[in-house]
């Protein structure tokens, strides 16, 4: 208790309740609480250093990203010691996967730290995954590799990382609907267009050919997901025929 009070009396009360609530998420105490302020600073917050340097999330994502890939490699080398290099490679992208990192920053609820001149309800699923990745970077830069790979494996290895059920996840039914075709010398076509209806945002339709026949159609408000959509629909059609390939 007496070290919580230090802590809040030495700061404003915005940031002493910041510099808790980042020790209880860590489990351990941050040293420089304002390389934290920057992990959840968004471009948008239009703010910079006094070298006139914008001070923002992006670098520390790119250090994250980096981070949070050395560690999940590290940990599946020693864990999978007969896994090759390709299975090992698929089994790191699974687990930090794009999906799996915004599902990472929502179950920490990271988005109510973030500085932006944006609603945080106009943001999309990967600012969860951006703010996580930003996490990481500024645990590296605040407390080194040993504290950054002990976070890694509270938070990412030990709720959600397990090797049989991660081995029958499929990360992108786009790329697993292409390689089976690939296989199996069928055509497709992601046949992509604008479809706004009576949305007001932009959404796209995409209707996919495999051998010159719909198999599925989607729609979603970006190209990428709802050929990803579409994707997912065409797998179930066809699952009996994709799980042998599989």
């Amino acid at each position: 208790m007496k070290i919580i009070r230090k802590i809040l009396n030495s700061r404003s009360q915005d940031d002493g309740d910041f510099f808790l609530e980042i020790w209880q998420i860590l489990g351990f105490k941050p040293k420089d609480i304002n390389l934290y302020k920057k992990a959840f600073t968004h471009r948008s917050y239009n703010i910079k250093d006094e070298n006139g340097l914008p001070v923002n999330y992006e670098r520390l994502e790119f250090l994250g990203d980096t981070m949070l890939g050395s560690i999940i490699s590290n940990y599946l080398y020693n864990e999978v010691p007969d896994g090759d290099e390709g299975y090992l490679t698929k089994m790191r992208s699974k687990i930090v996967s794009r999906e799996h990192l915004n599902e990472l920053g929502k179950d920490l609820n990271l988005i109510k730290f973030v500085k932006s001149k944006i609603p945080n309800e106009h943001f999309g699923d990967n600012i969860h995954g951006n703010v996580f990745e930003a996490l990481v970077g500024a645990i590296f830069l605040d407390r080194g590799f040993v504290y950054c790979e002990r976070f890694i494996h509270k938070r990412v290895i030990v709720p959600y990382v397990d090797i049989e059920s991660l081995e029958g996840k499929i990360i992108s039914y786009k790329s697993l609907i292409i390689e089976w075709c690939q296989k199996e010398k069928k055509e497709f076509l992601f046949d992509t267009y604008e479809d706004n209806g009576n949305d007001e945002l932009k959404h796209f339709a995409v209707k996919l050919f495999i051998n010159k026949k719909v198999v599925a159609k989607a729609r979603a408000t970006s190209k990428k997901k709802a050929e990803e959509s579409a994707a997912k629909r065409a797998y179930y059609a066809l699952q009996d025929k994709i799980d042998d390939f599989l």
